[in-house]
Order: C-alpha cells, then sequence, then structure tokens
C-alpha cells in the first residue's frame, strides 16, 4: 500500500472587513439639515416656488400680448355702456379763444367712455394748442361730464416783425395777429427775436420810470441791445448789456431832467458808449457831443416842450406805415 503525502494548506487569515467612510454632506446639506422645519415642508415650497414662476412667466407672456390690456377695457366699455360716458363737457375760463374749438379737443378721445378718458393728455393737447392756453385742468364728475377749466394768458406787449404784427405775452409767448387799426394801448417790441426779451425791456424801463410813459417803442437790434423810440420822435440807441442799458437810460432820463433834450429839434441820442451822449439833428451825419448839464434846476427861460401825442395812436401809424411799406 502506497502511502500518500497529504499535503496541508496554510490556514487563511480572516479578512478584515474595510470601514466605510462616513459620506460627507455638503454646505447646503448641512444649512437645510440645520433649519427648524421638515424636509417635506421644504419640498412643498420648493414645488409652489417652481408654480408661481411659471404662473409669473405665463403672466408676462399675456402682459406682453396685451391680454389684461384688452379685458381692462372690455370692462371699462362695460362702465361706459352702463351709463358712465361722456355726453357734457363744461368749460370755464375762456376770454378770448372760441369754444367749440376746446369742446372739439376735449371729445377727441379713443372712447367716450369715463374711465378710458385720458385727463393728463387732454390737457397736454389743450395746451399745446394755442399760445392763449398757459394751463388747464381737466377732470371727470360722474356719470357723464368733462370739466375743463382753461388759464389764458394775457397780452402784455405788440410784436412787429417782418413787417407783421402780434399780441404777445409777458414771457414772449406769440398768441395772434393784430391789425394796426385794432391795436391795443400796450408797448410796442420790433425786431427779430425782440418777443424773447420781454423780460429785459421790462427791467430797462423800470430803471427809469420818468421817461417810460414816453416811450413809443423799442427795437432789438442784431439781437443784443434796445434802440427806444420817444413820442416826440427821437431815437435813443443804448448799449449792450442790461446792466449798462439801465445805467446809460437813468443818465439820459437825469440829462433831460435838469435840461430837457426831447422835443427840442434832435432827431437822435447814441449813447453805446454811457461815458458820453451824442446827439443829433436833422442833416447832422456826425453829430456833436452834448455835455452834461451842471445847473440843478431847468432853466426857466426854456420853452416847454409839446406834449405827446398818446403813445397807441403814434404806434399805430406808424406800424400802419411799416405795414404798407
Amino acid at each position: 500500500m502506497t502511502s500518500k503525502t497529504i499535503k496541508r494548506g496554510t490556514p487563511r487569515r480572516p479578512v478584515q472587513q474595510k470601514r466605510r467612510k462616513a459620506p460627507k454632506t455638503s454646505f447646503i446639506d448641512r444649512t437645510i439639515a440645520a433649519l427648524p422645519v421638515s424636509e417635506a415642508t421644504l419640498t412643498r415650497i420648493a414645488t409652489w416656488t417652481i408654480v408661481g414662476a411659471v404662473c409669473a412667466g405665463v403672466l408676462a407672456i399675456g402682459v406682453w400680448m396685451g391680454i389684461p390690456g384688452a379685458i381692462g377695457t372690455a370692462v371699462s366699455e362695460g362702465v361706459g355702456e352702463a351709463g358712465f360716458r361722456v355726453n357734457n363737457v363744461q368749460i370755464t375760463g375762456l376770454a378770448r379763444m372760441d369754444q367749440n374749438t376746446i369742446y372739439k379737443i376735449a371729445l377727441e378721445q379713443p372712447s367716450l367712455a369715463m374711465p378710458l378718458v385720458d385727463l393728463e393728455q387732454t390737457r397736454q393737447r389743450l395746451v399745446a394748442h394755442s399760445g392763449w392756453i398757459e394751463d388747464a385742468h381737466v377732470s371727470r364728475r360722474l356719470p357723464d361730464t368733462l370739466l375743463v377749466q382753461i388759464v389764458e394768458r394775457t397780452p402784455a406787449a405788440v410784436w412787429q416783425n417782418n413787417g407783421q404784427l402780434a399780441l404777445i405775452a409777458a414771457n414772449g409767448t406769440y398768441l395772434e395777429p393784430v391789425s394796426a387799426d385794432a391795436m391795443p394801448d400796450l408797448p410796442l417790441v420790433v425786431g427779430d427775436h425782440a418777443n424773447e426779451q420781454q423780460e429785459s425791456y421790462y427791467r430797462l424801463l423800470a430803471s427809469a420810470p420818468a421817461l417810460r410813459p414816453q416811450v413809443k417803442a423799442a427795437t432789438w437790434v442784431g439781437n443784443r441791445r434796445w434802440n427806444l423810440t420817444f413820442d416826440s420822435g427821437e431815437t435813443l440807441e443804448l448799449p449792450e448789456g442790461d446792466d449798462m442799458a439801465s445805467r446809460a437810460l437813468v443818465k439820459f432820463a437825469q440829462m433831460d431832467g435838469v435840461q430837457p433834450l426831447l422835443g427840442k429839434g434832435w432827431i437822435g441820442f447814441d449813447m453805446r458808449d454811457p461815458s458820453r451822449l451824442v446827439a443829433r439833428k436833422p442833416g447832422d451825419t456826425a453829430g456833436g457831443t452834448v455835455p452834461t448839464p451842471t445847473i440843478a434846476q431847468p432853466n426857466p427861460t426854456i420853452a416847454k416842450p409839446a406834449k405827446p401825442k398818446p403813445a397807441a395812436t403814434e404806434a399805430k401809424q406808424s406800424a400802419r406805415v411799416a405795414a404798407q411799406g
């Protein structure tokens, strides 16, 4: 019997299982876990947030397509059909403008249903329509009346330019044309852009109130300075600049008060150089310097100047001649 050698293997060592590392949690997970709400609540919040975002997007698309506006217009038209519709326009404040024109502008609406009348747009159309309208107030009086209050401008001067006469307001706004025969008793300003110099002109006259009643017209020369024309026919050329012109006019008024210059046969005075007064007589092209008077009172032997004609009459005559020319 043959003996066999039985080889025994080396006993296996028990395999040790590797320890699994605990999964790492992100900062967001830790933050959510720290919140005092359950996971189910967070899920509902996320769901409603998504639903809300989708609804907002749908609403934005609807607004872009004009659906809410169409619904609002339909509702407003329904209100109009129920009796809230413009049937009357009540106008106040008119003195010179045509009332029918105001009616027409007030009723120019895409719809006369009361909720659809654009009050601000109506006011803007009224103000833009005419220089006479300084401002307008438009409001509703239910169920069917629009209230329109007009604030009209007041004519402050007559503007003559290129042979045409027109009424202007104190701020220079063009109001309407006027004929020489219908000119009101207002200051006359002449020349390009003279209407834009109203405030400057008023300040100039205020500096010498004694001369103001004798000024028949004022011409704006070269868009830089004034020439004044008096009732007695003389023209006074003033320097550029508001301050220089006012000082020159005050000096002229003082000289005329001491020794009258107006109505004494002179045709013009030049004070473009405020330090001196150059006076001209008919046929005199160069003119001569008038010395500054030193006497305190007028010479009693000097004849009084003739009483000037009313400013409105003289202005009408000169304007009529200019218009004919």
